[in-house]
This record gives C-alpha cells, sequence and structure tokens, in this order.
C-alpha cells in the first residue's frame, strides 16, 4: 500500500529545491500554446483515437517462439518444446498455451517485429519511455532508477492531464502502477517507470502488493482477497484516521509551508500542489471504490485468474473506468525469473503462459462488453524477446532483436499481423518497429503529439519522442 503522507528532504513536487526553483523561473513547467501552435502546423494530431491506455508490461521478456511468432518448420534446436495451434487470423499461429488468445485473435493486432540493441533488462526503461537508459549512478546492481532518467510515458500523460486541469485536480491521477513498483519484490526499483527529471509530481499512484516470503511467487498462484489490497495506506477502513484527525495534520504542514515558502518562494508552488493532490486522494471516495477489488462479482474474477496478474489487470480496467489515462499492469519477476525463462521451459508452460492468456482473454471481452475497447488502447509486451536457440535446459536466454507485442482497441484493426521475423525468429525482415515507433504511437492514439516539447532539468524544450514514427498501419 501507498503512504501518501510525510516529508522527505526533496519537496513533494519531485524537485530539489534548487530545481524547483530553476523550473518555476524559467516559466516552463508546461507545453507552451506557441509550441502546441506549431505541433498542429506541422500536421501533429488533433483529436485522439483513445481516451486511455492500458500498459501490460510482461518484465523479462516472453519468447517470440513460444506466443505470437512460431516457427514449426525451424530446426528443433529453434523451433522449441510447445506445437502451434490456428487462430482467428489466417497468418496468425500462437502457441498451444493461448488458446483464449488464438480464439480472439479478432480482437487484436500483433506487432512481430519489435526491435532494440539493448538486450538486458534495462531495456525496461527504453519500453517504458522510449528513450535508452542515460548514463547515471545505478547502485550495486547497475539497474536502480534515478533523477536523470527520461519521464515515463504514463508521466508524460500525468503532466500534460495536470497542466490541463489547472486549479481544478483531477479525482483520478492520469497515472497509475500496479500491482507494484517494478523491481520491488526483488529488492530493486528499476528504471522506466518513473517521471526521472520531470519530477516526482507526475509519478504514479502506485499501489504495493507484497509476496508471502522470499521465495513465493504471486504470480504462480492464487492470492487472497486480503493479500489484494490496492487500497491506499492511510485510506483504508481505519477508523483512527478520520477527517479531523486528516485536518490537524493539513493544520501542521501549513506551518511548515509557511517556512517554506518565506525562504524559497516559487519552490513551494510544485510543492503545494503536490500535497493538495495527495490530501485530496486521502479524501476522495471514487479513489476509495475504484481501488477496492472486493466490488467485483466473484465469476468475473474467476475469469481473469486469481493469480496476482489477473487480479491486477482487472484492477487496471476499474482504473480506468474511474477516470485514469496511463495504466501500467505489470507482471514482475518476484523470483528472480518468471518471463526471464532462462532456466527451463516448465513455468512458461504452466503458469507464464496460462496466467496471460486468460487474464489478457478476459480483459479484451470485458472491455469490450463495458463499451471501453474503443476508447481504451490495451500494449501488451516485455522489455525483449528470447534467443532463438533454446540452450541446455530448455530456456532461452536475453534477445532484444526481434520480438512480439500485442496491441487492441481505440481503433485497431483486429486480426492485423504488422511485420515479419526471419526463419528462425532472430531479425525483422519487414517492417521492424522501435520503441520510439511504439512510443509515437501510443502518444498519438491519445491526441498528444509526439513532436511536442517539455522542458528538461536545465529548462530547455526537448521533443516527447525523437525519431519514432506513428504506426498509422495498425489502425482501421
Amino acid at each position: 500500500m501507498l503512504t501518501i503522507l510525510g516529508h522527505e528532504k526533496r519537496t513533494c513536487g519531485g524537485l530539489t529545491r534548487r530545481e524547483a526553483l530553476q523550473v518555476g523561473g524559467a516559466g516552463l513547467l508546461g507545453v507552451s500554446a506557441a509550441a502546441v501552435g506549431a505541433a498542429e502546423a506541422r500536421g501533429g494530431p488533433r483529436s485522439p483515437r483513445a481516451k486511455s491506455v492500458l500498459f501490460l508490461f510482461l518484465f523479462g521478456g516472453p519468447s517470440q517462439l513460444e506466443t505470437f511468432d512460431m516457427k514449426p518448420d525451424a530446426p528443433e534446436g529453434i523451433r522449441g518444446p510447445f506445437r502451434p495451434i490456428a487462430s482467428r487470423t489466417p497468418d496468425l499461429r500462437v502457441c498451444e498455451h493461448l488458446p483464449l488468445l488464438a480464439a480472439r485473435s479478432h480482437q487484436y493486432a500483433v506487432v512481430r517485429a519489435v526491435s532494440h540493441t539493448w538486450n538486458d533488462h534495462n531495456a525496461c526503461h527504453y519500453i517504458q519511455t522510449g528513450r535508452p537508459m542515460p548514463p547515471a549512478p545505478r547502485g550495486a546492481a547497475g539497474v536502480d532508477a534515478t533523477e536523470r532518467d527520461w519521464p515515463a510515458m504514463g508521466s508524460i500523460v500525468e503532466y500534460h492531464d495536470q497542466r490541463a486541469a489547472g486549479d481544478h485536480p483531477r479525482p483520478i491521477p492520469s497515472y497509475v502502477y500496479l500491482p507494484n513498483r517494478l523491481g520491488h519484490l526483488q529488492g530493486y526499483d528499476r528504471s522506466g517507470q518513473y517521471a526521472g527529471w520531470l519530477g516526482k509530481a507526475y509519478d504514479a499512484l502506485s499501489t504495493d502488493i507484497q509476496k508471502r516470503n522470499k521465495t513465493d511467487n504471486p504470480f504462480f498462484r492464487p492470492c487472497a482477497d486480503a493479500e489484494l489490497d490496492f487500497r491506499i495506506k492511510g485510506q483504508a477502513t481505519d477508523p483512527a484516521l478520520t477527517l479531523d484527525r486528516l485536518d490537524r495534520r493539513r493544520g501542521l504542514l501549513e506551518q511548515f509551508d509557511g517556512g517554506l515558502r518565506r525562504l524559497e518562494g516559487r519552490a513551494a508552488t510544485a510543492y503545494d500542489e503536490h500535497q493538495r493532490r495527495a490530501l485530496s486522494l486521502l479524501t476522495a471516495g471514487k479513489i476509495q471504490t475504484a481501488l477496492d477489488l472486493r466490488r467485483e462479482p466473484d465469476a468475473l474474477r474467476d475469469r481473469y485468474g486469481r493469480h496476482l496478474f489477473g487480479q491486477s489487470t482487472l484492477m487496471g480496467r476499474r482504473m480506468i473506468e474511474a477516470g485514469a489515462r496511463f495504466v501500467t499492469v505489470l507482471w514482475d519477476a518476484p523470483d528472480g525469473y518468471s518471463w526471464d525463462s532462462h532456466r527451463h521451459s516448465d513455468d512458461v508452460k504452466q503458469h507464464l503462459l496460462p496466467g496471460l492468456d486468460q487474464a489478457l482473454s478476459a480483459l479484451l471481452d470485458d472491455l469490450r462488453d463495458r463499451g471501453l475497447l474503443d476508447e481504451t488502447l490495451v500494449v501488451c509486451l516485455g522489455e525483449m524477446g528470447r534467443t532463438p536457440k533454446g540452450n541446455a535446459v530448455w530456456g532461452r536466454d536475453h534477445w532484444s532483436y526481434c520480438y512480439p507485442a500485442v496491441l487492441a482497441g481505440a481503433g485497431i484493426r483486429g486480426g492485423a499481423v504488422y511485420g515479419r521475423s526471419d526463419e528462425q525468429a532472430a531479425y525483422p525482415v519487414e517492417h521492424a518497429v522501435s520503441p520510439e515507433d511504439l512510443s509515437a504511437t501510443i502518444f498519438a492514439a491519445l491526441g498528444i503529439d509526439p513532436d511536442a516539447t517539455i522542458p528538461d532539468r536545465e529548462a530547455r524544450p526537448v521533443k516527447l519522442v525523437e525519431g519514432g514514427r506513428v504506426l498509422t498501419e495498425l489502425f482501421g
């Protein structure tokens, strides 16, 4: 669960005092009207296809050869242990352990050849931001997020929406991260999920579902309701935390803040805004209701799967329905492996593919039944794929050069297959897609021009996407 109240040395707006003064003084806390006008003159997107994005992030890297780019005619050492089955799309054969998705291939498009050269798990920064991870000190493991990182796509949406809302904050944050921060179940704090140099005010509202012990993997087993408390800490049913008590806390904070304002002037602006947003979340009935998974019927929860990914995907739909605009649902690696399937194919067969099949198929049906699929862009992928050649125990190792993504909703052409790989699913042969292309496509679907600018750490305007192309071919 997420702790909202409390103070650190940095302002709640996420900027250091120096940074807040610098950016505030530059007057560049938003995309200027001139920049927007210039973007429109370049032919930037004017009307959104999607109201929101549901980003299913399969951290660790699902194998292309065990999902949507099977090569049954390849040599035994390439094709793997699973057989393909027909889907509703003539040119698409999928893994035998994805039967529900095979029956629904008319609802989604497969991008066959996502490709980049960042061949390790720090590609999580690249996939979530559309930018390669910048150099920075990153802890002993070399993976932790820093304030030099590029903002996540969800943080850009949060920034955009906060600027548009002005003095009327949204009752639901635009950017939500479920069920926990990337890497936290492994003891890491991985890059790409935060607002980075844009400032902590634009970080996601993140829940914090924990595992039972060091060896537990809640993505591989049914989870009890007691474990699935997505509600914000301080917002759950604690009778001691009354509105009167919150008001007293607010009063103490205001005394502290008065001194801060006198010392730092405009640096307190972002601090005040984030504090007001935090307090409004604690007192808002809408967020309390949206985060209460017990309100969903048991039959629907069973359809999604009672494992952590299934229940988190259902919570992602609840947050979209409540008004969130960019929701990341993470399948993390609490065991250190999961989709990072070096060891063997047993977990892929028994947990990973069935869990994905169940949750994603239920999501597509649920969004359609609620009339939300036409206005929600669903994106599902990992940060990399797996090696064409299996290893000695029939696991596969890292391979970022060619792997698939699934997109659905918001006008995506169901049944489409975009791009083609070579005979070993090793490299693109046709229509390679970069992380920049995916990022540009997501922003454009939301009606945000990928060529628009935001201020960097030195208050210089930088493009949201550098060099990406909107994949207009995917849309009907």
